[in-house]
């Protein structure tokens, strides 16, 4: 047994000890099985949340009204729910009533997809109900029971299959496909939060051209922030390796840029992205919009900045010539260590030098003026001492002094 089952153990172990049941279930033994890097692990037991938290001396209560607390062991959070059922969906999303139940087979029965509802016992054994094992090896994702019934109870769950295409490189079974055809418009009762995690989570995975073809196919585009008229758009998107890229600023510089929305900021505040995301990702679309025109000047790099400079030749790269992204990003942070400054702080004089230089009252020329000093060093046409800048400041005092 792997390692991170191996370290929930003891919970599993104090569980049985006071006579409930509890098995490992969820994602954790989906990619066990497939041998994929195992996340974080869950349990399900028949113990009930008072009784859980009475079992385990650190324990935070995060929805014991729906059968969750976390126990903490070795400082380590561990989700331990109580077997469950849940009926009546009343917002296409949460249960109005759980019904804490002794039947693993059940509580199973409640998930969304078949290759999630699989448990493992304390000794590695699975408890396979549907055919998750046999769905596994076909690479299908199909819903627990009728797929009509599972989307109408949680219509996030329809963007989560299309998810998994894309992260196992699996295909949608044809009647859960049909159903999220058939559903689809109650994906616009699920917050835009929701739907902007499950589509960072897609486009990173491996299969990501398989799921936006399959996006536009059912319309899920139509309920996704600005995308409804980008069908042709969106199939951009699905021709780059979108794995390459590192940070979720270069993800959806990438995207947007593809997307081209008529206001970057409007776009990407429908998705409800910071606004750190945001800034560094119109920052990134302005100069990598001049980089699809030409290339690095010593100014442009220094007009960037080291981080958006790195970041925008990595996703140039990505975009036109993949298999280069290493060296060219290492060139790219070469010319940049060759420039003679790096920012305005490293020039050799202050605003005050210029204006005894000048010998001027001080006032918006002073930033001018500095701006024209920053672009002659960078542009190695000046020197970055103080008695060189005072004696270009004196030959270009005339000029200084009719246009500032």
């Amino acid at each position: 047994m792997e390692r991170l089952f191996l370290e929930a153990k003891p919970i599993v172990e104090k569980l049985h000890m006071a006579g409930y049941e509890a098995f490992y279930v969820g994602g954790a033994v989906r990619d066990h099985l497939l041998k994929r890097v195992i996340g974080d692990v869950d349990i399900a037991t028949s113990a009930k949340p008072d009784e859980v938290q009475s079992l385990f001396d650190h324990t935070i209560d995060v929805g014991a009204e729906h059968g969750t607390i976390i126990v903490l062991h070795k400082n380590t959070p561990y989700e331990v729910t109580t077997f469950r059922t849940e009926s009546e969906y009343v917002d296409f999303r949460h249960p109005k009533n759980v019904s804490y139940i002794t039947s693993l087979k059940e509580d199973l029965r409640r998930r969304d997809f078949t290759i999630n509802a699989m448990a493992m016992d304390i000794d590695g054994m699975i408890q396979d109900f549907f055919n998750g094992e046999a769905h596994l090896k076909e690479k299908l994702i199909q819903t627990v029971g009728s797929p009509s019934e599972r989307f109408t109870e949680d219509a996030l769950r329809m963007l989560r299959a299309v998810r998994f295409v894309s992260q196992l490189q699996f295909t949608l079974c044809p009647l859960t496909k049909a159903a999220i055809k058939e559903h689809v418009h109650l994906l616009s009762a699920i917050s835009v939060e929701r739907k902007t995690m499950e589509i960072e989570k897609l486009l990173k995975g491996i299969n990501q051209k398989c799921a936006l073809e399959i996006i536009i196919e059912t319309n899920i585009n139509q309920y996704l922030p600005g995308l409804e008229t980008k069908q042709q758009e969106i199939k951009r998107v699905s021709t780059y390796d979108l794995q390459l890229l590192t940070t979720n600023e270069e993800l959806w510089t990438l995207f947007t840029y593809c997307i081209a929305p008529s206001s970057i900021s409007t776009f990407l505040r429908k998705w409800k992205l910071s606004t750190k995301i945001i800034k560094a990702v119109e920052k990134n679309i302005r100069y990598l919009t001049i980089l699809n025109e030409g290339q690095w000047s010593d100014l442009l790099l220094y007009e960037a900045g080291y981080e958006t400079a790195v970041s925008v030749e990595w996703i140039h790269s990505v975009m036109t010539n993949p298999s280069l992204v290493e060296s060219n990003s290492r060139n790219i942070k070469k010319l940049i260590k060759q420039l003679p400054i790096k920012s305005r702080d490293q020039l050799a004089i202050t605003g005050h030098d210029v204006i005894r230089c000048l010998n001027k009252e001080p006032g918006p020329w002073v930033s001018k003026a500095i701006t024209e000093i920053e672009k002659a060093v960078v542009m190695n046409e000046l020197e970055n001492n103080k008695s060189a800048i005072k004696e270009w400041l004196m030959r270009c005092k005339q000029e200084f002094e009719q246009n500032y």
